[in-house]
């Protein structure tokens, strides 16, 4: 049984945080956690995906941005990437954690698992369909977990 998820994005300001949140509140009991990659340390939440995640209200005021680490993936049962790309970076730098971590948007498309794009700097257009793919992902996520 998964406790500790870890939610990995690129910088930890879009994706990673917002989808920790939907999570979390689909499944109260369980530890969920989010990191980047590349992550913007420090930094809050990108101004259009806490808009967003106000609207749907998720408060994301406190969260800021962190660099994945050894820690954070030793004790995370089960990591979530946004894309293969991610996937496949985190293997090569942390080999010990490629049977534990799994695509976000794996069970949108069961045959071919979609990668969930950076809206980093695009349009409230993008960020919205991202905030849609998340937020689609998190409950198909939550009724497996």
């Amino acid at each position: 049984m998964f406790q500790r998820i870890l939610i990995v994005c690129t910088g930890n300001i879009c994706r990673s945080p917002v989808a920790a949140a939907l999570l979390q509140r689909r499944l109260p009991g369980l530890a969920v956690e989010s990191a980047g990659l590349g992550a913007l340390v420090g930094q809050p939440v990108d101004d259009q995906a806490r808009r967003l995640a106000m609207a749907d209200g998720l408060d994301l005021d406190a969260h800021r941005a962190r660099q994945l680490d050894d820690p954070l993936l030793a004790e995370a049962d089960l990591v979530l990437v946004m894309t293969d790309g991610q996937r496949q970076a985190l293997a090569r730098r942390w080999p010990q954690a490629r049977g534990k971590t799994l695509l976000m948007g794996k069970w949108l498309d069961p045959q071919a698992p979609i990668d969930i794009p950076d809206p980093y700097r695009k349009s409230v257009d993008v960020f919205e369909h991202v905030y849609q793919l998340l937020d689609e992902a998190t409950r198909l996520w939550s009724q497996r977990l």
